[in-house]
């Protein structure tokens, strides 16, 4: 292949790098005005008067919309779009009009000529509130007597879910010979795009028909849900657009209120309405990520062998169901919890706790960091509480390279894999016994160094389709393609995926250029467009190259059979006597005799010369719905220092392996990688969203909430093996979410490991200066003095 694992850069770059993409708040449409939000400043109140007189007669106000307003024109509540048995939905309004639920949530809306008009107007709203008690804290939102969010929902749960064997795993309890426990807390993330949020609707009053230009990572999943279910309108009536978009992370696949308002002020007002989130607004609006409270347990033999692994998990939900939230604790994380490792029995238990915070969905990993960072943590110190060397008990462990595919205890089935292979190339990559006695050695010195190991599993590309609808997806999995070939032989490929700083439009241009055996350049990648592409399921849990990539394979192989066959027809011979090479069908045996892909294209719109019966024209479109999920996996290592007179954590050496299948294009995933331990990095050690106990939220702007900055970052080091899945004719297995969800495990397991001199056997992430500092003072409270 020409191009197929080749490290191509990236076509879209030269467009990015030099200021020439278009995103949403640089769309320009004649006439637009633009919209400011009003938002509660309690995290719990009701509502008992919204006066919007004197915000009306400021300069260029156009109109003021209350919740009122919205439920006159028929607006529904936000839908929730993956169902559980014990689910309990709180309806969640576009506009509030009677309660509030946390601080950020929309009480009016303010459209004006001018932004400055818009959002000096929205101060003159006059909202009065009658505040009432909050909670933000999971188990206090359990409590007895704790504040109750919803009547929808008694005692603040919004679910109860379990997965796994309860009973297998108390016997396996009574027959181990050590059982380590673990009582951790994962934090709430807060996304933090590029590109914040962004809207700019159009409504053309002669036809009915809306467009709304938006960050969206699935566009055709936003039709469907602000047209069919929240505005009640015909869903061909409503075109989305996503253009450019600076990064997602997972926080632009679900609708949110800002957009039905702008669709609905579009209409109202018959004028093209924008809105640009300001960054404190996207603290406040965005939804958020993690926040897990557990307590596990793992049993062990002797050996070090793992008999079997309990899990009781509350997870804060915020004050609402988001649109997969329900999903994202439980799917994507209980049945993650088996990671490498043949464990015979697990147990999950999981509780959706509402609270008066900011609703939780998906972000980067989705419930897989949080399933590996417990898990990880859990082998580390089964090691250490067992004397054993973390590589070795991992190692142990793993499920063999022979036994896949591979049934776990909770519901997956692993395509292929084989661990072993990505720890010893991390552990030769890292020179780990070089570090061991490093360590040991300046250990002497009083310099403490830590060494993390952390094996991860990312399932990407969940489906088929049918299986999660009976698990409670409200939508398929599948992905769909669109291929075109011009007359030239040029090629346009229309695909539901979206990019948003993937490189779709190299990746899968790699694949249809070796395909057809053309250029990269004659390969056109068109996305995000509702008007123009076929319903596609978008772009999340690193689905594109397994599933979107895979929905091109299959149109492309319908394109080049109706080629064959009209090559086949031109050079008199049977389709079966001819081959298909660099661009050119041959006749086998005959050297020279054959047609270029381009003299087929041609020939199939002139039509002067067509098998009897075809039609003219070369496209096809093609759907995809996979057998079976993919599991992309590998082994991360990092080498931390702490110093102990500050507690400052500094990151020494970072060491990736990484098997994603065979790879499209390594630099691509190179870059998937770094992004993602980058971000991984920031939980290990910075990032953390807090809120008082009253719902406010105490890390609302970048000089609280510690983002990672360059500095704080490592060279990181790749290595791969290639495992590739039999689910897909690419043999791909995604790789968009592995960096996010080892990296936290690996930097943490470090500094811990670092620690173990102090005595200090586990802290919660983020792991602060601070928090650092203060453990240990707490254990050598002289030497800190």
């Amino acid at each position: 292949m020409a191009f197929v694992g080749q490290a191509v850069k990236r076509k879209e770059d030269l467009r990015f790098l030099t200021g020439k993409g278009t995103y949403v708040d640089d769309i320009v449409l004649p006439g637009t005005v633009h919209v400011a939000f009003v938002r509660s400043p309690y995290a719990h109140a009701r509502i008992q008067g919204v006066r919007v007189e004197k915000a009306l007669q400021a300069p260029g106000v156009l109109r003021v919309l209350t919740g009122e307003d919205f439920a006159r024109e028929g607006v529904r509540p936000m839908p929730v779009g993956w169902l559980l048995p014990t689910l309990r939905i709180p309806p969640r309004p576009v506009v509030a009009k009677e309660e509030v639920h946390h601080v950020g949530e929309v009480v009016a809306v303010v459209v004006a000529e001018t932004r400055a008009q818009a959002e000096d107007a929205a101060l003159l709203v006059e909202v009065d509130y009658e505040p009432l008690p909050a909670v933000a804290d999971v188990e206090r939102a359990l409590a007895p007597g704790a504040p109750q969010l919803h009547s929808e929902a008694p005692g603040n749960v919004a679910f109860t879910w379990e997965i796994g064997d309860a009973q297998a795993v108390e016997e396996a309890f009574r027959k181990a010979h050590k059982v380590v426990r673990l009582k951790l807390r994962q934090q709430r993330l807060i996304p933090n795009a590029i590109e914040p949020r962004a809207s700019l609707a159009q409504y053309h009053p002669g036809t009915g028909e809306y467009t709304l230009y938006t960050t969206s990572q699935n566009p055709h999943v936003h039709r469907l849900m602000h047209a069919a279910f929240i505005l009640g309108i015909p869903e061909h009536k409503l075109r989305v657009v996503a253009p450019d978009v600076g990064g997602g992370f997972g926080s632009k696949i679900f609708p949110y209120p800002e957009e039905t308002a702008v669709l609905l002020a579009a209409r109202l007002l018959g004028r093209p309405v924008r809105w640009t989130a300001r960054r404190s607004e996207s603290f406040v609006s965005d939804a958020q990520g993690r926040d897990h409270a557990t307590e596990a347990e793992m049993a062990l033999d002797g050996e070090g062998r793992i008999l079997a692994l309990r899990v009781r998990t509350l997870a804060n939900m915020g004050a609402y169901l988001s649109l997969f939230a329900p999903a994202i604790p439980t799917y994507l994380y209980g049945t993650l919890l088996s990671g490498q490792y043949r464990i015979p029995a697990i147990h999950a238990h999981v509780t959706g706790v509402l609270t008066n915070t900011v609703p939780v969905d998906a972000y980067r990993g989705a419930g897989r960091p949080e399933a590996c960072y417990l898990l990880e943590r859990l082998v580390d110190l089964a090691a250490q509480e067992l004397g054993l060397d973390p590589a070795e008990i991992r190692r142990q462990n793993y499920i063999p390279k022979d036994a896949f595919p591979y049934p776990t205890p909770v519901a997956l089935v692993y395509d292929s894999g084989d661990y072993a292979a990505a720890l010893d190339k991390a552990l030769e990559l890292l020179g780990y016994e070089t570090w061991r006695r490093e360590q040991e050695e300046l250990r002497k010195q009083g310099r403490y160094l830590g060494i993390g190991l952390a094996s991860y599993i990312e399932a990407c590309g969940l489906a088929p389709s049918k299986v999660v609808g009976q698990l409670g997806a409200q939508a398929g999995l599948w992905e769909s393609a669109l291929i075109r070939v011009a007359p030239t032989g040029k090629v346009e490929v229309y695909t539901g995926s979206h990019s948003h700083g993937q490189g779709h439009e190299t990746a899968f241009a790699q694949v249809v250029a070796d395909l057809f055996g053309v250029g990269l350049e004659d390969v056109e990648i068109v996305h995000g467009d509702t008007g123009r592409i076929p319903f596609g399921m978008g772009t999340y849990g690193s689905r594109s190259a397994p599933v979107g990539a895979a929905a091109i394979y299959r149109a492309a192989e319908k394109v080049l059979e109706k080629a064959r066959h009209i090559a086949a027809h031109l050079l008199e011979v049977a389709p079966e006597d001819l081959e298909f090479r660099e661009g050119r069908f041959e006749v086998k045996g005959v050297p020279g005799r054959g047609k270029t892909f381009q003299e087929v294209a041609l020939q199939a719109y002139l039509a002067h010369n067509l098998p009897e019966g075809m039609e003219p024209g070369l496209e096809a479109s093609a759907f995809f719905d996979p057998a079976n999920f993919v599991f992309p996996f590998g082994t991360h290592a990092a080498v931390v220092e702490v110093d102990p007179d500050t507690g400052e954590v500094k990151l020494l050496r970072y060491v990736a392996v990484d098997d994603c299948g065979n790879q499209i294009n390594p630099l691509l995933v190179r870059g998937q990688v770094e992004g993602g331990v980058a971000q991984g990095i920031g939980q290990a050690l910075l990032e953390e969203a807090f809120y008082d106990e009253g719902g406010q939220l105490l890390t609302g702007t970048y000089m609280e909430y510690a983002m990672p900055r360059a500095h704080h970052l490592p060279r990181v080091e790749h290595g791969h093996t290639v495992t590739p899945t039999p689910v897909n004719p690419l043999g791909v297995k995604g790789v968009g979410e592995a960096g996010t969800i080892v990296a936290t495990a690996a930097v943490a397991n470090a500094v811990m490991d670092a620690l173990r001199p102090f005595g200090i056997r586990h802290l919660d992430i983020p792991l602060t200066p601070e928090k650092v500092w203060r453990a240990i003072r707490e254990k050598t409270p002289a030497a800190a003095d």
